[in-house]
């Protein structure tokens, strides 16, 4: 997790020798921009195009014929959700009423969106955690007790109750205050037509109860000004259509809740931008904050403060979710090795540099290709840009792409830990840096600390030639604690989106003990149940040299431009984006201003690297953007070659360095992972109240098998996990259970589990209770057969696996 700071900003197989020395299969990759998904299908079909990261519309997909020379994916992971606008104003708005705000629930029909603009394929939630989230099972009996359904007669009672108590009137079904029709603005995302018809249905709905409705369309470029980048006191906004997607699959999740519905992770309106009026939650950010930086006890402790959060952040509805998302991708049917990613999808960081056809360019098709700006600190925020930078930049730590649980990618780890309730002690040669002194200074003698993390890096070169090195990996720990730490208001390493977060993650680091040229120790106040979520904690690591991160430091502090999209609003500078050649030049001027005077960072003084080093670090990183005319540096199997904003396209090429660890086929693993299938069940339509009720049910590939069986009130009668000896097992529901069952349809949930992908196969089926089974027609007294009542839509099955505790930093990103 330290980590995320430089970097926000996760079977044998036998290969001709001709590829024994490259990474990836691609000479280069072009990401091209189809605004048109229809245009991008075909594109797709007829070898234009390898692939396309954007979901296809299903009547699209929906036979045979339509899918010929394709291969077509199903993923999960993104969703849609409504930023309410809760801001207090001279000017009168309606929903900085909590219950105004929630009322909208009712407003808002989720089946309609899911069943006729999604065409099936997603599902209704109500919260940030939703079928698909390994969390979901966490807060699923919370999330019920809300039971939001389409209402809106009850949507407007409770608006209409609130408005007379606040003074409005409504005269010829429109409503007044202080004489002044009481107007609302959605600002609608037009590239987006399900957000679009979303935003045009709640527009329809809100005029129905009185409102004047203004709307306002544009996209994710627009929403950036107009919604992220205003005051929300002005108003320019009450609503706005969301979509979220995310860039990898997460077991563990400690950010999402804080990003979703808490102040200070900075994504609330107001953002955390002093100069605005802001949201606040202290309750929330409370909640999140522990959860974020490990202030749990255990397990059920962490699932308690996860279910508090939810219900506080639905009851705030100041972001009210709608649905999630089955998406569906097409790859040309020629492209072999697509990883699909159960979050990110087919747009996974292990597709590019995984895939092959008979072409040296893989060719990618994208919605958008350039929504926000290109810095490793605030900047790559958008899910365009980090399908891009998840490709030329490799992280410390990532998440597996099947369980979400963290593997070593560039670090590989030994934990220590005496958590939760006991200390370790942290030798004095351990450093920490002062923002005071602004140098290293050793612990104190008594330190202390929950948990030590060993790191041992695999170092590579920079794209510019550069050897990594720790001096890359303390200046990475420099920076998030100087620009976590505010002193005063004038404090120029301050920024109003990424000092919050940092602020954080700074209060857990005790100290650094740097053992070797590759390795080093890193103390913690941090505690998991899983070892490897602590060390994604603790990680260090840079996505950027030193001398790019000492570069756009200065730029920032002199305030020609500022690493977060709040802080250029509020300052008027730009948001530094390392591709645009205006900001690229910039960062070269001070590199050769460090060259000219011989500088030395304040985190690297002291260090025993002679001048000749520093000055070599300056001329690469000076050459690399004169020669590219931008100023991306990173590690990772491709390098950022060009940005054509005429063309739309951004082309990046092959890293081909024997320093660079990972060869052609490393991630070929995640190609195709085996799922669990369940193959056949049997049991009675219909069984008498107090009947024993046996199920016999066969599945492949599965460990164990876990069912729910509910009343017609929806109310768990009985659930056990079971495992599987072999492929069958007889699942025994006694006596005193199935009495209290009730009469008519009550339902069975099964679900086939694998310990190695998080993904079970479900099945699901009602069937009859009666006290007097020969009222009931015989032929309802059979068994099921599998094949009718087997859903299709798996998502609702991955949280399950929590129950059973098989053992990602997620960072949702706007679409």
């Amino acid at each position: 997790m330290l980590a995320i700071i430089l970097v926000l900003s996760i079977a044998t197989i036998l290969y001709d020798e001709s590829f024994a020395e490259k990474s990836t299969f691609f000479d280069s990759v072009k990401f091209i921009q189809y605004l048109d998904e229809n245009t991008a299908l075909e594109e797709v079909r007829n070898g234009n195009l390898d692939v396309y990261y954007y979901t296809i519309s299903p009547d699209r997909l929906e036979n045979y014929q339509a899918r010929e020379g394709l291969q077509v994916f199903d993923s999960t992971g993104g969703s849609y959700s409504i930023l309410v606008n809760p801001a207090e104003s001279e000017k009168f708005n309606p929903f900085s009423s909590r219950d105004i705000r929630f009322a909208l629930n009712y407003l808002i029909d989720r089946k309609l969106i899911v069943n006729e603009l999604m065409g099936g394929y997603g599902q209704p939630i109500i919260s940030y955690y939703g079928p698909s989230d390994p969390e979901y099972f966490t807060v699923i009996e919370q999330l019920e007790t809300f039971n939001f359904k389409y209402n809106p007669a009850l949507a407007e009672e409770i608006i209409s109750r609130v408005l007379k108590e606040k003074g409005a009137v409504k005269i010829d079904d429109r409503w007044q205050i202080d004489t002044k029709p009481i107007e609302i603005t959605i600002f609608i995302r037009s590239d987006d037509i399900v957000r679009k018809s979303i935003g045009e249905i709640l527009a329809a709905e809100l005029q129905k109860i009185g409102f004047i409705v203004k709307k306002d369309f544009g996209d994710l470029n627009k929403a950036f000004v107009v919604v992220y980048g205003s005051n929300p006191s002005d108003l320019k906004w009450s609503l706005y259509t969301e979509g979220w997607g995310r860039s990898a699959f997460v077991r563990y999740d400690s950010v999402g809740l804080g990003q979703m519905y808490a102040p200070w992770f900075s994504t609330m309106p107001g953002f955390n931008n002093p100069s605005y009026w802001n949201y606040k939650n202290d309750r929330l950010d409370t909640l999140t904050q522990k959860i974020f930086t490990g202030g749990f006890e255990s397990a059920e402790k962490r699932s308690q403060l996860i279910q508090e959060a939810v219900i506080e952040g639905v009851n705030e509805s100041v972001r009210i979710f709608l649905a999630s998302k089955i998406d569906q991708y097409v790859a040309n049917e020629k492209v072999k090795g697509i990883v699909n990613d159960f979050g990110a999808g087919v747009p996974s960081r292990f597709t590019p540099i995984n895939a092959k056809s008979d072409n040296n360019e893989f060719v990618i098709g994208v919605k958008q290709i350039y929504q926000g700006a290109w810095n490793p600190v605030m900047g790559l925020t958008d899910t365009y840009s980090r399908h891009i930078w998840g490709i030329i930049s490799d992280p410390a730590t990532f998440k597996h792409p099947f369980t979400g649980e963290t593997f070593p990618v560039r670090a590989k780890w030994q934990v220590e830990t005496a958590g939760p309730s006991e200390k370790l002690r942290v030798p004095q040669e351990a450093i920490i840096w002062n923002t005071s002194l602004q140098k290293w200074v050793n612990v104190a003698s008594d330190t202390l600390a929950t948990s030590k993390v060993t790191f041992d890096y695999e170092f590579s070169n920079w794209h510019n030639g550069q050897e990594m090195d720790m001096n890359d990996i303390m200046h990475s720990l420099y920076f998030t604690i100087e620009w976590g730490t505010r002193t005063d208001e004038n404090d120029r390493t301050f920024d109003t989106e990424f000092t919050p977060r940092a602020s954080q993650i700074i209060q857990t680091i005790i100290g650094v003990n740097p053992i070797d040229e590759d390795s080093i120790e890193v103390y913690v106040d941090y505690w998991h149940f899983d070892e490897g979520e602590i060390a994604d904690w603790a990680v260090l690591w840079n996505s950027v040299p030193w001398e790019i991160s000492s570069a756009m430091e200065k730029a920032v502090m002199d305030g020609k431009v500022s690493f977060s999209r709040s802080g250029a609003t509020s300052k008027n500078v730009n948001w530094l984006s390392l591709i645009i050649p205006k900001d690229a030049n910039l960062i070269k001027d001070y590199l050769q201003e460090f060259k000219d005077s011989d500088y030395i960072p304040v985190s690297l003084k002291g260090n025993y690297q002679n001048s000749q080093y520093f000055q070599n670090r300056y001329d690469s990183s000076i050459e690399w953007i004169e020669s590219n005319n931008h100023a991306v540096i990173s590690n990772g199997p491709f390098y950022f070659k060009s940005y054509s904003p005429e063309s739309r396209t951004i082309r990046v090429s092959a890293f081909d360095d024997d320093s660079y660890p990972f060869k052609i086929g490393k991630w070929a693993e995640f190609e195709m992972p085996e799922l669990p299938i369940i193959k056949n069940i049997e049991m009675k339509k219909i069984i008498q109240i107090g009947e024993e009720l046996k199920i016999i049910v066969e599945a492949d590939r599965s460990d164990s098998i876990l069912y729910f069986l509910t009343n017609s009130e929806g109310k768990i009668i009985s659930s056990e996990t079971l495992k599987i000896g072999g492929n069958s097992i007889t699942i025994t529901v006694p006596s005193e259970n199935t009495k209290d069952l009730g009469i008519g349809a009550n339902n069975i949930k099964i679900f086939a589990i694998s310990n190695s992908v998080l993904k079970p196969d479900f099945y699901e089926s009602s069937f009859i209770v009666t006290n007097d089974k020969s009222e009931l027609p015989e032929s309802l007294s059979g068994n099921m057969e599998l094949t009718e009542n087997k859903s299709e839509y798996w998502i609702w099955i991955i949280p399950i696996l929590i129950v059973i505790g098989i053992g990602i930093y997620l960072k949702k990103k706007r679409l």
